[in-house]
This record gives structure tokens, C-alpha cells and sequence, in this order.
């Protein structure tokens, strides 16, 4: 029924004018294509939703009886929308860091897009829908998705909220940038799942182990400065960031919530006439090695560089990505912990 609901829909785009009959063919084949294959994979989804292996796995007996019985939930998610969920067994999970939290959560992936590889393994069952910033909205309505998890914070993501919703797919948009923002996803999650055992294991116990890293501040203040690094340029971050208020947390003053031109325009200058005690960076994009070529170009090949207090006392920092941009999800106190031994010594 859903696919024919989805094919009346791009029939209709098409002499709406949103569409090309290159794409309708290109969805109508698509479905067919994968009609055979669809009967013995409606009940698979994906990946294994506690071992995050590549294998095929069942969603859980509280999952299949909910969605057979009806709503499995009702929310207001980050766009403020009144969402209800009725099924999930074909869940599309458009950013790598929310599909491993959707399976942290005890849920199952049927399709995800490029940048999923780098965070979860990722089974040849699934349907890859593209890039990031790009899904393919065409394969989304073919592969009769019930249940999208999208991001709030990118635009590509909220414009395609309508379509979406004509074509009567549910819909569901996070924002994470705090590890309470982490734990309010987690709670719609595994909700929506029944495993609340989950919730225990990968926001309750995690808090523990960050209060544990809090509770070692001493009251010095020490300053910062944390640049997030790609391959084209150098920015620092104040503590609206991720990284910036795990810092924050931690009792430190980020120095550029108080230059506002540091965020604008980093300058070697500014760095020095803010003299932080400690330097950290992590990078973003496809290559750690042209985002760090990039911080030696712009500021660590300067000679003032080696002047800096935090350099001359060995406090500049390079962070691993998955913990310090990914959301680092059921390791955030991980990070916390990794902040806190260069802040408070090593335990």
C-alpha cells in the first residue's frame, strides 16, 4: 500500500512541477527492482542494535508488537512538531552519529547515509541514501521508509520536512550539541524501542562517570582556546559548541566568548593579547592530516607561536574527532575524562 501511496505521490510531484519523469522511472524501477528483496527484509531493518556488528538483525518482540498495535509514540521533537510513531521497522537515519544512537537505543537501520561509515559498521543490507547533506529523497519514498530521523541543525534536512510529510513518511528532527541534549534524544529512543535497560546503559551510567570527571575541578578558572580545524581554514568555537561546553562544564573560561573577534577572524595577534592557558583542536572533514596542514600554515609556523604560554607549558592539544566533533554519544564521559586529565592532571 505504501508503495503505491509513494508512486501516486511522485506522479503527483511530476505534474506539480517538483519533479522529472527521470525520477519517477528512476523510483518506479527502483521499487520493483527491489520488490523480492523487500518481502524477505521488511522484518531485518539493518544492524544488530547492541553489538553495532554488520549482522542482520529482528527488531526486538516489544518493537514488533507495538508497531503492530499501533502508535508507538507520541513527541514534540526539536522543530517543535507533534510527531507519532507507528512503525519503525524500515528506520532511515540520515547522520552517522544519530544512527549509532538509534541503534545505542535498541533500534534496527534499513537505510543511512555516506558518512554512517565512519561511525557504525555498516551491513550490505542497508540502503545507502547518498551524502550527508544530499539524501536522495527519490530512494527514501522507493524504499517505502516508514520513519526518518533527520537533524535540526542542517537546512537540507528541515526542507525536506514537507516532502516528506506529503508522502506520508513520519519524520522525526534532533538537535545534540550537550550531553542533557544526548539524553533527551535517547529518552524519545528508547521510548519508541521499550528498552529502557538501554537507556540505563548509555545515558544513566555515562552520567555517573561525567559528574565523577566534574567533580574534580578546583576552582583555578584556566582559559581556553578550542579551534576546530578542516581543510581550508581554522576557526575557534566559544561555549555554545560541543566541545566548548564540555569545557565550560569543566570550569574553564573560553576566551573567545569574550573576543568576539576571534570568532569572526582568527588572528595570531588575537591569540597572543588573550594568552590562554591551554590550546585545544580537533579537525573535521574526510583528512586529519590537510586539516592540521592547515593549523601549521596559519598559526603554528608563525614565530610567535612558540611564545605562547600554553606551548611553552606543552598545553596545546590535538582531540580525536569521533570524541570532540562526532557527538561522542555513549562515550561522552569519555571526553569529558580525556578535558579534565589535561586540565586537572591525570588520574
Amino acid at each position: 500500500m505504501k508503495v503505491k501511496l509513494a508512486m501516486l505521490f511522485l506522479c503527483t510531484c511530476l505534474f506539480a512541477g517538483c519533479g522529472t519523469a527521470g525520477v519517477l522511472q528512476e523510483a518506479e524501477q527502483s521499487a520493483v527492482d527491489r520488490s523480492d528483496e523487500i518481502g524477505e527484509t521488511d522484518m531485518a531493518g539493518g544492524v544488530d542494535a547492541t553489538d553495532k556488528t554488520d549482522t542482520v538483525a529482528e527488531p526486538a518482540e516489544g518493537e514488533q508488537a507495538k508497531a503492530q498495535t499501533g502508535a508507538i509514540l507520541e513527541f514534540t521533537d526539536a522543530l517543535g512538531v507533534n510527531v507519532t510513531v507507528e512503525n519503525t521497522q524500515r528506520t532511515a537515519v540520515l547522520s552517522g552519529s544519530y544512527a549509532d544512537a538509534w541503534l545505542l537505543a535498541g533500534g534496527s537501520l534499513f537505510a543511512v547515509t555516506e558518512d554512517a561509515k565512519g561511525v557504525i559498521e555498516v551491513s550490505d543490507n542497508m540502503i545507502m541514501l547518498g551524502d550527508l547533506k544530499n539524501p536522495s529523497i527519490e530512494t527514501l519514498i522507493a524504499e517505502d521508509v516508514d520513519f526518518i530521523i533527520l537533524s535540526a541543525t542542517i537546512e537540507e534536512h528541515v526542507n525536506l520536512r514537507d516532502t516528506l510529510e506529503k508522502a506520508g513518511i513520519t519524520t522525526a528532527y534532533f538537535e545534540v550539541e550537550t550531553f542533557e541534549d544526548y539524553a533527551d534524544m535517547m529518552k524519545i529512543m528508547t521510548d519508541i524501542t521499550g528498552r529502557k535497560d538501554l537507556y540505563k546503559t548509555n545515558v544513566e551510567d555515562v552520567r555517573l562517570e561525567i559528574e565523577e570527571q566534574l567533580e574534580r575541578v578546583d576552582g583555578s578558572s584556566p582559559t581556553v582556546l578550542f579551534l576546530r580545524a578542516y581543510s581550508t581554514g581554522v576557526k575557534a568555537k566559544g561555549s555554545d559548541s560541543m566541545t566548548g561546553q564540555m569545557l565550560k562544564d569543566l570550569g574553564c573560561v573560553n576566551i573567545a566568548d569574550s573576543e568576539d573577534g576571534l570568532l569572526e577572524d582568527l588572528s595570531m595577534e588575537a591569540i597572543i593579547d588573550a594568552e590562554p592557558d591551554y590550546i585545544f583542536v580537533t579537525t573535521m572533514g574526510e583528512s586529519k592530516e590537510a586539516a592540521m596542514d592547515m593549523v601549521e600554515e596559519l598559526l603554528v609556523s608563525n614565530p610567535a607561536w612558540s611564545g605562547l604560554k600554553a606551548v611553552k607549558n606543552d598545553h596545546y592539544y590535538v582531540l580525536p574527532k569521533e570524541l570532540f566533533h562526532i557527538k561522542p554519544n555513549e562515550r561522552w564521559g569519555e571526553s569529558y575524562r580525556i578535558l579534565a586529565d589535561y586540565l586537572y592532571e591525570k588520574k
